[in-house]
């Protein structure tokens, strides 16, 4: 029987989140990372992912989503401040692997975007 557990991003494989909004710095591709998925095949973390635009105007959101290509990005302009939170995610599975994959991102203009949320933990 499958479990389910609320937790925190984990920023890196094997730590715990605070639950608190991650600022992201990075303005080019490898972006900050914001969440880093299992390290086994049979969980899933299920994404739920907010932004928060502080800027004075619109800022271009880009998420990596377990990789770089374009076919992983999550691409959307957050409108100026105050503009409230965005859902940018809802729900969307990554798949555990030997080799954890990462969510990363990255703005248009750098420390003016946080980003908060949760994952849904799902091992069999």
């Amino acid at each position: 029987m499958a479990t389910f557990s609320k937790i925190a991003f984990q920023p890196t494989t094997m730590t715990t989140g605070t639950g608190l909004g991650t600022l992201v710095v990075a303005t080019t591709t490898l972006g900050t990372t914001i969440h880093t998925g299992a390290n086994v095949a049979t969980t899933i973390d299920e994404v739920w992912l907010y932004a928060n635009n502080t800027h004075s105007s619109a800022v271009t959101l880009t998420i990596e989503f377990g990789g770089v290509a374009a076919k992983d990005k999550i691409q959307t302009s957050l409108a100026l401040s105050p503009s409230g939170m965005y859902l940018i995610c809802a729900g969307i599975p990554l798949q555990g692997n030997t080799t954890p994959k990462v969510i990363t991102a990255f703005a248009g203009t750098a420390s003016v975007v946080s980003i908060f949320g949760f994952v849904n933990r799902i091992t069999a």
